[in-house]
């Protein structure tokens, strides 16, 4: 692996707004590559940057400043993003999944202007999820699909699991999967999200080697053994949203935890995601510039 330190700017930038994909995710997903690559403009500005974690519509517990599908897109263009994937925050609550599905895909075609990319939802522990799938690859034309475990009512031993991540492999589908939504304290006194163990992950890409599989929000539910082994045994991907602290994306890349020495993460293994508009763009946008 390269050093992060002799990394330039301008190559860090490049590796984790989108180049990073090619060589993990979309090295699998040739179907996808036209809309994961990064548009460097060669005039001494930084490149056009791909945000793989942005949700639409309402989020039940707050008002949020760029809620509104015009605001986000406007605030997206602002920061320079050339294309978001987008979820939807309706996913987590609703029993019609099709339906959230459907109005998310018509959203980005109506109102994305060209910029958000739409990843629906599938819950394997709920009937005919295989139709749901077929339907954001086949009908709604999504490139990916993303999984809510902590607010769906299922794990990752679940039994229909494997078979969804097959599935989605076999279309040629992005798997992302999503740690945490929000702060555990500052939830809501109704909300009571599930635990979530990663771990299975590991068997399940013994499996399905080829699988392109991303974790969002995912550093609160890792520990540093376990990244270790997603790191040399598969080539699962990682957001950086979720990434606190002074120096925090660097020392991940460093290997250099304010706990002790561990083993860094290859910058081609983090891609850029904003958690917008639940978290403060400005502040994930600073993290690589």
């Amino acid at each position: 692996m390269a050093n992060p330190r002799n990394f330039s700017r301008r190559r860090f930038i490049s590796a984790i707004s989108g180049t990073s994909i090619a060589a993990g995710i979309v090295a699998t997903l040739p179907a996808v590559a036209n809309m994961s690559g990064v548009n460097v403009v060669f005039d001494g500005s930084v490149p056009e940057i791909i945000d793989t974690n942005v949700n639409l519509f309402k989020w039940p517990f707050r008002r949020m400043k760029y809620g509104e599908t015009k605001a986000l897109v406007a605030k997206l263009r602002h920061h320079r993003i050339d294309k978001a994937w987008a979820g939807n925050f309706e996913a987590l609550f609703s029993k019609s999944i099709n339906e959230v599905n459907a109005r998310l895909a018509k959203e980005c075609r109506l109102h994305g202007e060209g910029v958000l990319i739409p990843f629906g939802t599938v819950n394997p522990a709920w009937p005919d999820w295989e139709e749901d799938l077929r339907r954001c690859h086949e009908v709604h034309k999504m490139p990916g699909i993303r999984l809510y475990p902590t607010y769906q009512t299922f794990d990752l031993t679940h039994k229909n699991v494997a078979p969804l991540i097959h599935e989605a492999t076999d279309r040629g589908l992005i798997i992302q999967i999503v740690g945490d939504m929000e702060d555990a304290r500052v939830h809501h006194p109704i909300v009571l999200t599930r635990e979530l163990d990663f771990d299975p992950l590991l068997a399940i890409m013994k499996e399905i080697p080829g699988a392109g599989i991303q974790l969002l929000n995912w550093n609160e539910r890792v520990n540093r053994g376990l990244l270790k082994k997603l790191i040399s045994d598969t080539s699962i991907v990682f957001d950086i949203a979720w990434l606190e602290g002074t120096g925090a994306l660097a020392r991940l890349i460093d290997g250099n935890s304010w706990s002790g020495p561990e083993d860094p993460v290859p910058v081609e293994r983090l891609l850029f995601g904003s958690h917008a508009p639940l978290f403060s763009y400005r502040e994930r946008h600073y993290k690589i510039f």
